[in-house]
């Protein structure tokens, strides 16, 4: 069949559209129509080339939407089902998930190849193969897609909304529930307020933290991480060390999260700083892998015992983390819409990163019937 999306050709361009070819389902795959896409920054570092894919590549690794056919042998979904798609496959029986670490199961390795698990693409054109974005490849109305790469959802539930626990809200509130394991009367300070810091602030309010301090250059980002329970916002990290060291008397934040777009030597420098003996450092954000990001003190770490960590999808299981967030959005103890401050149809993907880049969303999404 013929689908339309959103692909890059190569690093430094902008995403194009265009008419592929796609291949239907073969043993243990879906396809999929998809209805809502999310705009997360990593699509970015594909686009800048700081995180460089296999190009050609379809865009997109967050996305909801309903099975239409199923291959040989699937057992997890049939045609008709409600799916919010994981970017991070998994298997179910590899060393990592069988021990409770869905989150880095083995087929994630290949992501940024974006071929499906057997070593071949699904989405053609021009001659030539081309991946999908973390084996997805969200920005196209359908794709053929592993079976280790849904997760079922009630289907009372909104897609268009739902499809932001793919990938910003367990990756954000896992940071802080899990990987940060903030716990009732902690201190918390989150670097960055995009549409996975922002979910770092959701999970910190229901650790039950006393205090949870923001740090974002952007006005509009600052404000609306008060409104989902953050307890003071500031634009630089400076003014956020002297609030800090106020609050807790000198004893520093009990973990530091970062997940701002893009990870710098400053910023792992100041969230070391910010916390005290015993606290936690926590890397969710991404970076250029060919740089080290993280240069600080070790007499510091060793004299204070404190640690430098990072996570990946929140260290959450997505096959049964991305249902139970569903369920406390359902139950209106997680927000999800208003998390969405625009919504885009595919042709204007591109603005809706120039959008990004400009700090005007927090998340937008790609509405795939608009």
């Amino acid at each position: 069949m013929k689908t339309k999306a959103a692909v890059l050709l190569e690093a430094g361009k902008p995403f194009e559209i265009m008419e592929l070819d796609l291949d239907g389902p073969k043993a243990g795959e879906v396809l999929i129509k998809f209805t809502a896409a999310g705009l997360c920054h990593s699509d970015l570092h594909l686009t800048d080339g700081d995180l460089p894919p296999r190009y050609p590549i379809v865009g997109g690794h967050e996305g909801s939407g309903v099975i239409q056919e199923v291959g040989p042998g699937v057992t997890k979904v049939k045609a008709g089902d409600h799916v919010v798609c994981s970017f991070i496959p998994n298997c179910g029986t590899c060393r990592y998930c069988s021990t409770g670490r869905q989150n880095l199961c083995d087929m994630g390795a290949t992501i940024l190849e974006g071929y499906l698990p057997d070593g071949t693409f699904r989405f053609h054109g021009d001659g030539k193969d081309f991946g999908g974005m973390c084996m997805l490849g969200t920005f196209s109305e359908y794709a053929t897609i592993s079976q280790h790469s849904v997760v079922k959802v009630d289907d009372w539930l909104p897609l268009e909304t739902a499809v932001l626990v793919g990938c910003g809200v367990p990756s954000g509130w896992g940071t802080a529930v899990n990987a940060g394991n903030l716990r009732a009367g902690d201190t918390a300070v989150i670097y960055g307020i995009g549409g996975l810091g922002i979910n770092a602030v959701q999970g910190a309010v229901s650790a039950g933290c006393k205090y949870v301090v923001v740090v974002d250059p952007v006005q509009m980002k600052r404000e609306q991480a008060l409104k989902f329970g953050a307890t003071h916002a500031f634009a630089t990290a400076e003014e956020a060390q002297e609030k800090v060291t106020e609050i807790t008397w000198g004893q520093g934040a009990d973990a530091a999260l970062i997940l701002v777009g893009t990870v710098d030597v400053p910023v792992v420098q100041a969230a070391t700083a910010v916390i005290g003996k015993g606290g936690r450092v926590v890397i969710t954000g991404l970076a250029d892998p060919t740089k080290l990001t993280v240069q600080v003190s070790g007499t510091d770490l060793t004299l204070n015992q404190k640690t430098i960590m990072g996570t990946l999808f929140g260290s959450m299981n997505p096959q049964y983390d991305i249902v139970r967030l569903l369920r406390l959005y359902d139950a209106g103890q997680l927000k999800l819409d208003e998390l969405i401050t625009k919504r885009y149809s595919l042709e204007d993907v591109n603005q809706g990163y120039e959008d990004l880049r400009n700090g005007l969303n927090v998340r937008g999404v790609i509405d795939h019937a608009s």
